[in-house]
């Protein structure tokens, strides 16, 4: 268990799926959370869940005012803020020469333009505070291709250059900035692959350890590059996937063909 009594973390997507494993595992060891996200119930019912070092707060990434106030509100309620997880991000199929502009940018608003306006907020924060450490949610899509994702991979890979960018910059004001990449793992977000056994059985083909990722895979491997025991790892983009990265990404197009339409 790592330790983190007397830090106040900030999570994106802190309501649901990796976001709310990794504030578990900071109230765990002893730290506050800020959990924020879009939905109200769901981001109620996780703060009851995670007790009294845990608070919420409505949260859209696509608004610089909305990700401002969430750092603000941690701050304000817990005194400061030393530690993020941005895991808030969707997901969207389509082929390239069918998906709409408009969706493309949408994702990338979300998962790449989010994470940059999280991670330029908690960063000014965190030097206030005299640093931290940020984590980033990132995915295996930003290694491997996977069809007809376009816009999720495009995403994903500006977040892990996003992730090293920031860390170089940040590391002179003691800010550390990682990257995780996870592989299929059972979320809320993932739902519509994981309870696909076609999907399912794609995704365990190319992978050395063949089974579906649990939340608490990633977020022990998050908590340990926020901790202290994590103080001289900055800038990584690390895979936690059952070794999918060593192979290929998933043919998922029989998969989606059907969902949409093509």
């Amino acid at each position: 268990m790592r330790s983190f009594g007397g830090k106040t973390a900030l999570v994106t997507g802190g309501a649901t799926g990796i976001g709310l494993a990794c504030a578990r595992e900071i109230v765990a060891g002893g730290g506050n959370v800020m959990l924020a996200a879009r939905r109200r119930d769901v981001l109620e019912h996780a703060a009851r869940e995670l007790g009294p070092r845990a608070a919420w707060i409505e949260c859209d990434v696509t608004s610089d005012a909305s990700v401002d106030a969430a750092v603000a509100a941690a701050v304000e309620r817990f005194g400061s803020l030393n530690l993020a997880v941005n895991a808030a991000g969707m997901g969207m199929a389509g082929s390239v020469t069918a998906q709409a502009t408009e969706v493309f940018a949408m994702v990338l608003d979300t998962n790449l333009t989010g994470v940059f306006r999280s991670v330029r907020a908690e960063a000014r924060a965190l030097k206030e505070s005299g640093g931290g450490s940020i984590v980033n949610i990132s995915s295996i899509a930003a290694a491997l291709t996977h069809l007809w994702m376009s816009a999720y991979c495009t995403s994903k890979a500006g977040v892990n250059m996003l992730t090293r960018c920031a860390a170089d910059e940040l590391g002179e004001h003691g800010i550390r900035v990682n990257a995780v990449m996870p592989g299929l793992v059972e979320t809320e977000l993932a739902m519509p692959l994981v309870s696909n056994e076609a999907a399912v059985q794609e995704y365990l083909r190319r992978m050395p350890l063949a089974r579906t990722g649990k939340p608490e895979d990633v977020a022990r491997l998050v908590a340990f590059l926020l901790s202290d025991d994590a103080d001289w790892i900055t800038g990584q983009c690390i895979g936690v996937d059952g070794g999918h990265t060593l192979r290929q990404g998933p043919d998922l197009v029989d998969v989606f063909r059907p969902m949409m339409g093509e």
